[in-house]
């Protein structure tokens, strides 16, 4: 692995231009200076240790975990844990075996999986992702001590969002929620904590689920935090999404003056949204710094009424059609929320085609961008556009230098299509994949 700062990759096929076209980057202090069209015959790139031969391959913006759980992932894969498996795969299951896990949680399984999804992730691409770690009486901060020390360990290769999360509820339970309340009052004032975060829909009713946004909200704007929501993970049409209340909150809390970016994750009501629906929301959030991540994976696997209905974000829709902010993301790696899948954001992009039906070159830009430039901007990060333009962040991806001649991916579309391809991940200049 190359440890120095790279002045250009060169001979590379970039994503708006023509298949046939090779183009050079070159990169000054982490950022791209220029592109050009690439010379046949120049001998200096042979001659210079800092530039890096992109081999015909395609060179696309670096990918996001905007979503993913630090704490509870490889749960079903590790020895520790072995005897906690699915029988039933249904949310409550869920909840009862990851908290069996959490009773058993110490440093050294906490940084032993943790390491390793960030280590995958980054030899998939990543350059940057949120990272949730709960807070709560049992585990105390735990979790989040094990964050904060990989996000340390790490920095160099990857940006790590420390996001501290109540899973458990803030105002009901045997002491309604002071316990969680006290400690993430004392999460917040940590350093190296980004965002905070809460599970509203897990309070005893919605009065309470009120006070909990209210309440977290309000945490995040003291500490000048981002903030998070677990929302509306629900189908049944007859139960009234929290969404608009939400805003209604954050609203009177002036977040347009504090500008830092609200996310709401899951948002499975949604799916029951009507046209009419979608444009009250779009004018519900006006101005506010607000973007959905949808789950897909967990929730067509964990949401499902009793009818069989399923439904995760309708993602490609709120964006082209609804003008909203949005991405997609993984959310879990391999525990009983969402046993299936991997540390690949793209993965996930792939599976949108079926889920959308977005299979034209523009859907299928569009997804990647939701694993990539969309999923930064939904958790407040800088990121690089599929124009790969001067002064963007030199933040890349370079696919397929392993694979033979035809089989390498010329295209985003082919890529999304089929994302098999071996892959280099550049993170402000410096190659940082453990493999290449």
């Amino acid at each position: 692995m190359s440890s120095g700062s790279l002045s250009k990759i060169t001979r590379v096929r970039l994503p708006k231009k023509p298949p046939s076209s090779r183009w050079d980057v070159s990169i000054v202090n982490g950022r791209i200076s220029s592109v050009d069209a690439h010379e046949p015959i120049n001998p200096t790139d042979d001659a210079d240790p800092s530039a890096l031969d992109g081999a015909d391959c395609l060179l696309a913006p670096s990918l996001c975990h905007a979503h993913i759980h630090l704490d509870k992932c490889f749960l079903l894969h590790d020895p520790k844990f072995d005897d906690l498996q699915i029988e039933s795969g249904d949310f409550n299951e869920a909840m009862e075996l990851t908290g069996k896990a959490k009773s058993r949680f110490e440093e050294d399984d906490l940084l032993r999986r943790g390491r390793q999804l960030i280590e995958e992730s980054i030899d998939s691409g990543v350059t940057v992702m949120r990272a949730f770690v709960e807070v709560d009486g049992g585990v105390d901060f735990k979790c989040l001590d094990a964050g904060l020390k990989l996000k340390d360990e790490l920095q160099d290769r990857c940006e790590l969002q420390i996001c501290a999360f109540a899973q458990l509820p803030l105002f009901s339970g045997d002491d309604g929620g002071e316990e969680v309340r006290r400690l993430m009052t004392a999460a917040a004032r940590r350093d190296g904590v980004d965002v905070l975060g809460s599970t509203p829909y897990v309070e005893s009713d919605q009065t309470k689920s009120k006070q909990n946004v209210k309440w977290i909200s309000q945490l995040a704007l003291k500490h000048r935090k981002y903030l998070d929501f677990h929302l509306d993970y629900f189908l049944e049409e007859e139960k009234q999404p929290l969404v608009f209340d939400v805003l209604e909150i954050v609203k009177e809390q002036d977040w347009l003056r504090e500008g830092k970016q609200i996310t709401l994750g899951h948002c499975t009501r949604l799916t029951r949204f009507k046209d009419e629906d979608w444009e009250s929301l779009r004018q519900k959030i006006g101005t506010l710094p607000v973007a959905f991540v949808g789950l897909p994976t967990s929730d067509l696997f964990m949401m499902r009424t009793a009818e069989g209905l399923r439904g995760t974000l309708p993602v490609v829709k709120m964006i082209g059609k609804h003008g909203l902010e949005a991405a997609i993301a993984i959310n879990n790696v391999g525990n009983a929320f969402t046993p299936q899948g991997n540390c690949d954001p793209l993965s996930i992009a792939s599976l949108g085609v079926g889920i959308y039906q977005a299979g034209t070159r523009k859907d299928t830009e569009l997804l990647y961008e939701t694993v990539s430039s969309r999923a930064k901007a939904a958790i407040g990060c800088e990121s690089t556009s599929l124009d790969l333009s001067i002064g963007e962040p030199a933040d890349f991806c370079l696919f397929g230098r392993q694979d033979t001649s035809w089989r390498r991916r010329k295209s985003i579309s082919e890529l999304v299509y089929d994302v098999g391809a071996s892959r280099q991940t550049i993170r402000q200049g410096r190659i940082t994949s453990s493999q290449h």
